[in-house]
């Protein structure tokens, strides 16, 4: 019974009145054409995978072009000067750091290479916020099945990851990338095999032994490695 005593009003328009709606339509309309205009201004890279200075140039036109669309106490105006001083200094910004190396390491990043000859580069892959389950995914979306099928990895300013593969002939053993290859690690070698360090990647030929520390990262958990090559 409460719930047929609701105030239908009040609970679809809050305080406004029905007329506000057309303004509302009206709003959106008038935003939705200032956003198209603001992108292309932008040009490209205001659509593509962003670097951490474009997504901040796109949440704020996104915060001021929202407010406006539905709060009856927010003008236009305002918006558009909001619209325009976020547009000009992106444009200011853009063209300092195609002529500033310093600035553009500062408000870019710069690369990071994640994989070195088929191993991690583990002080910079700590560095970055990136698990190694994802990472095992962006490479498997490249066809790779193991480390020793990198030459490099970069994770670039905007995210994505560059690959540079090994020739089949050069393929070394890797670490194994696939799913549930981790599963199956192990500190005591039982048999002789080729073994890769589950935290780094460091490929070794190793003895049945007690216990082995990688003499990269000191830690002691293998997995048999593999090197068979990339499947193209």
């Amino acid at each position: 019974m409460n719930f047929l005593k609701l105030n239908w009003k009040d609970f679809l328009l809050g305080s406004e009145d029905w007329s506000f709606l057309v303004e509302v339509a009206f709003r959106t309309f008038f935003m939705f054409a200032v956003i198209l205009i603001g992108l292309s201004i932008l040009g490209k890279r205001g659509v593509k995978q962003l670097s951490v200075f474009e997504l901040v140039v796109i949440i704020g036109l996104g915060s001021a072009a929202g407010d406006p669309m539905f709060y009856k106490d927010v003008g236009l105006l305002p918006a558009l000067i909001v619209f325009t001083i976020v547009i000009s200094l992106y444009i200011f910004v853009t063209k300092l750091v195609g002529r500033n190396k310093k600035v553009e390491h500062l408000v870019e990043g710069k690369p990071v290479c994640l994989i070195e000859d088929g191993q991690f580069a583990i002080n910079n892959f700590a560095k970055e916020p990136l698990g190694q389950e994802e990472f095992f995914a962006e490479l498997r979306n490249y066809g790779i099945s193991h480390l020793g099928q990198v030459e490099q990895a970069i994770i670039e300013t905007n995210g994505s990851i560059s690959v540079f593969y090994y020739e089949d002939k050069d393929v070394k053993y890797g670490l194994p990338v696939l799913p549930g290859a981790l599963d199956k690690q192990v500190t005591v070698i039982k048999e002789p095999d080729h073994y890769a360090c589950v935290f780094c990647g460091y490929p070794a030929q190793l003895k049945p032994v007690n216990r082995h520390h990688c003499p990269k990262c000191e830690k002691d958990k293998w997995v048999k490695a593999t090197n068979k090559k990339r499947v193209r």
